[in-house]
C-alpha cells in the first residue's frame, strides 16, 4: 500500500553511532550526542530486561514456524499450528509469572492486541504481578510495513486500548512484529506518550532518538531469542546467555542483555527449565539490575 506523505512526527535520520568506551557517546553525523550512558543504578555492571513475547495470530493462521515440518496445502487451516500457537495463553504465561515470581524478576511482556482479547485473565494477572505490558501490534501477523501511515497509527492505538480496557494501564512502550518498524513508529509512539520503542538492532544499550512528538528511548532487541533454538537443544539457549553474560560483566561499561522468550515456546518445560537457570545464574552476581524497559528508559531520558 501506498504509505502516503512522511507526517512531521516521524522520527529524524541519523548516522550510526559507535561506542567510545565507558560514557559511550552516541552522536548524529553532526555531532549532537544523542545518549550518554555513564552508569546503570548502584553503579550495576549489566542491565538485564526479561521480555516475555505474549502473541497471537489472526483467525485461522498460526506462527510461520512450529515444531512440524511438513507444509500443509494452500488454504488449509494449520489446526495444530494454532493450537501451538495458543499455549502461551493457556500455560506459558502463566509459568512465566510463577518463574518471575520465584526469583522476584520484573518482566516486561509485549502482548498481542488479540492477547488481551483471548486472555484477559492472563494479561491482568501480569499487571498485578507488577510487570510492564507493551504494545505488540494487533496480532503477530498484522505487519506495519503492510499498512498505511493511517493505519498503521490506528493499529497502534487499537492494541493500547485492548490492553489498557483489561489491565487498567495503558502501555508506554512498544516492540513491532518481527521488530520491523516503518518511518512513522517511532514519532507515533512518541505521540502516543511512549517513553521507549523496541525495534532497534544497531547498538548494544539504549539511546534516544528524537521525533517531532518528543524523545523515545530506542531498546535494542535480543539477537538470540528462544525459537532460534526449535530444531535445536535448549540447552544452545543456555550457553548463549550464560557465556554472553560473562562476557558483558567483564566490561568496564554499563552493559546490557535483552533476554528474550516467547509465552507460546519458551514457556513450555523444556524451555522454561533453561530459563530457571540462566535466571538463577544471573542472579548470583551482586552488580546485575534486572529492569522492565520503562524503568531503562525512564533512567536514559533522565540520566542519558
Amino acid at each position: 500500500m501506498n504509505r502516503g506523505a512522511c507526517p512531521s512526527n516521524q522520527v529524524q535520520p541519523f548516522s550510526p553511532w559507535e561506542r567510545v568506551g565507558e560514557g559511550q557517546a552516541r552522536t548524529e553525523g553532526g555531532g549532537r550526542e544523542l545518549s550518554n550512558i555513564e552508569k546503570w543504578p548502584d553503579d550495576a555492571k549489566v542491565a538485564v530486561l526479561v521480555t516475555p513475547m505474549f502473541e497471537t495470530w489472526s483467525v485461522g493462521n498460526a506462527p510461520s514456524y512450529s515444531p512440524m515440518s511438513s507444509p500443509l496445502k494452500p488454504g488449509v487451516v494449520d489446526r495444530l499450528g494454532v493450537s501451538w500457537s495458543e499455549y502461551g495463553g493457556r500455560t506459558g504465561v502463566w509459568r512465566f509469572m510463577n518463574i518471575f515470581r520465584e526469583f522476584e524478576v520484573p518482566a516486561t511482556v509485549c502482548v498481542s492486541g488479540r492477547s488481551a482479547e483471548m486472555f484477559p485473565d492472563a494479561v491482568k494477572a501480569l499487571h498485578e504481578n507488577g510487570h510492564e505490558l507493551a504494545g505488540h501490534s494487533y496480532t503477530q501477523d498484522t505487519f506495519l510495513t503492510d499498512l498505511s501511515a493511517d493505519e498503521e497509527k490506528a493499529v497502534i492505538g487499537r492494541c493500547f486500548d485492548l490492553i489498557e480496557g483489561v489491565a487498567g494501564a495503558r502501555p508506554v512502550g512498544w516492540l513491532s512484529p518481527r521488530a520491523t518498524p516503518t518511518e512513522h513508529t517511532a514519532g507515533f509512539l512518541a505521540e502516543a506518550g511512549c517513553v521507549w520503542h523496541g525495534d532497534y538492532n544497531d547498538t548494544d544499550v539504549p539511546y534516544t532518538i528524537p521525533t517531532g512528538s518528543g524523545n523515545i528511548v530506542a531498546i535494542p532487541h535480543s539477537d538470540f531469542v528462544d525459537n532460534r533454538v526449535l530444531r535445536g537443544s535448549p540447552r544452545d539457549f543456555l550457553n548463549v546467555y550464560k557465556d554472553t553474560f560473562d562476557f558483558l560483566y567483564r566490561s568496564d561499561a554499563p552493559e546490557m542483555i535483552n533476554l528474550t522468550v516467547h509465552a507460546h515456546f519458551g514457556g513450555r518445560p523444556m524451555m522454561a527449565a533453561v530459563l530457571t537457570e540462566i535466571l538463577r545464574y544471573m542472579k548470583g552476581f551482586s552488580r546485575v539490575w534486572f529492569a522492565r524497559h520503562d524503568e531503562v528508559a525512564r533512567w536514559v531520558l533522565e540520566h542519558g
